[in-house]
């Protein structure tokens, strides 16, 4: 990942290699809001301070995007379930590393029940820490001709609590992250501002304000991610083939909409489901389109296991039944933008304890209570070039103080776009579709 002129500084970056089973000898110290960490002054990028980033054993990154694309079914399951007309956008990504940022703080039966609704491929020791690793790694992977995949992660705590040392250093290995000091109790207002700033310049302005004004309550920690992505099709929609045409939306009515038009596309079937693929250039990213099968529930999700064995098959190179390599699609132009508060989704799901007076986050700070919010923002456009899409993440932590050929695929009812690392299966942006006209 390139650096940004804008982003916030860096200072005190360690790094030294470890042999596999090595412990961190400095889990038991507490530093008090990092040592030299200060907070930015007006106009200034915050400092950021980095823990001992340890050099884990190489590992296959693609657990992490199964059990990723696993997670974001069941998020954009229930948040469809609670709006079925809507459009939704989510970046299962970039909320699973900002929460699993605060897994690594998670301590007893929150950590396990944030494991088992992240689908946490292993839950604790080097295999953790290595697989959290080459799946960041991956993501920086990313980039190339035509391509642009930038991923930001960031804890930011208050001036007057503590951060354990053994925290930092896990942060900074799986994440790469560093701590910056933001006046999160004593000038929230100021804080909301630097954060959103922080997420603004690694967002390219697609994100302006992830925090809305009021959220910090009693928050000492938050944790961001930030994803950005822009990237061109291999093989772009001809804008003059672009038509109007008929969708009918998930609330029952009809609109019209823009529809890309193109030949040769990679298709495959399989329990009702239709995919069809749209590679980016370079071949490191892909695009599936998914249509469900025809009267399906309005809210129908493919299972994690039929949608993983769908996009190899697309992605691959070996034949399979169902699977046909030159079909015709129309596709409709969207430009999305959703932001939604997931306590209580989460909650639902299998975490409610993690935000409750009953969680245990005492691996980040002995002074830590809960997850007070967790707060999602994204964007994507889809058109005849390629994709420019989006996505912020914040968790904010309190203080316990406080088939047959060239057929055409018109996608003309509600369908799900799912944007994915081909290498590890990593799903960068799920969206669902119920109405292109509506943003």
């Amino acid at each position: 990942m390139k650096p940004n002129p804008g982003m916030p500084r860096q200072i005190g970056m360690k790094t030294r290699g470890v042999a596999a089973g090595l412990a961190v000898t400095a889990a038991a110290l507490m530093v008090a809001g990092c040592g030299s960490a200060r907070s930015a002054g007006p106009g200034e990028a915050p400092v950021i301070v980095h823990g001992v980033a340890f050099k884990e054993p190489i590992v296959s990154p693609r657990p992490y995007g199964t059990a990723d694309t696993a997670f974001g079914l069941n998020v954009l399951g229930a948040w469809c379930g609670t709006d079925p007309d809507a459009n939704l956008l989510l970046s299962p990504s970039s909320l699973a590393s900002g929460l699993g940022m605060a897994y690594l703080g998670a301590r007893g039966n929150t950590a396990q029940a944030m494991a088992a609704v992240l689908h946490l491929p292993a839950s604790s020791g080097q295999g953790l820490e290595a697989g959290l690793q080459a799946r960041s790694g991956a993501l920086r992977d990313l980039d190339g001709p035509g391509v642009t995949v930038s991923s930001t992660d960031q804890v930011w705590d208050d001036p007057s609590v503590q951060t354990l040392r053994s925290y930092l250093n896990a942060v900074a290995t799986g994440y790469g992250a560093g701590v910056a000091h933001a006046p999160l109790l004593s000038n929230p207002v100021k804080a909301e501002q630097e954060i959103n700033q922080a997420i603004a310049t690694a967002t390219r302005g697609h994100i302006p304000q992830l925090l809305q004004p009021g959220m910090l309550q009693d928050d000492a920690w938050v944790l961001t991610d930030a994803l950005y992505l822009q990237a061109a099709w291999a093989n772009p929609f001809d804008a003059n083939q672009t038509s109007s045409g008929r969708f009918a939306t998930a609330s029952g009515g009809r609109a019209t909409v823009n529809y890309m038009n193109g030949d040769g596309y990679r298709v495959f079937q399989m329990d009702g489901w239709t995919a069809v693929s749209l590679p980016y250039r370079g071949g490191k990213l892909d695009m599936v389109a998914l249509l469900p099968p025809t009267g399906a529930a309005s809210c129908a999700m493919p299972a994690a296991s039929a949608l993983g064995t769908m996009t190899t098959t697309l992605t691959g190179h070996a034949s399979a039944v169902g699977l046909s390599d030159d079909d015709s699609i129309a596709l409709p132009k969207v430009n999305l933008s959703t932001r939604v508060g997931l306590k209580d989704l989460l909650s639902s799901l299998g975490m409610g304890v993690a935000f409750t007076g009953a969680a245990d986050f005492s691996g980040l700070s002995l002074q830590a209570c809960c997850i007070g919010f967790v707060e999602q923002a994204a964007t994507l456009q889809v058109a005849e070039k390629g994709t420019v899409a989006s996505a912020a993440t914040a968790v904010g932590v309190v203080a316990s103080a406080a088939q047959a050929p060239k057929r055409v695929i018109t996608f003309d009812r509600p369908y799900l776009l799912l944007v994915t690392d081909t290498g590890t299966g990593e799903p960068l942006f799920m969206a669902r579709v119920a109405d292109p006209a509506a943003r």
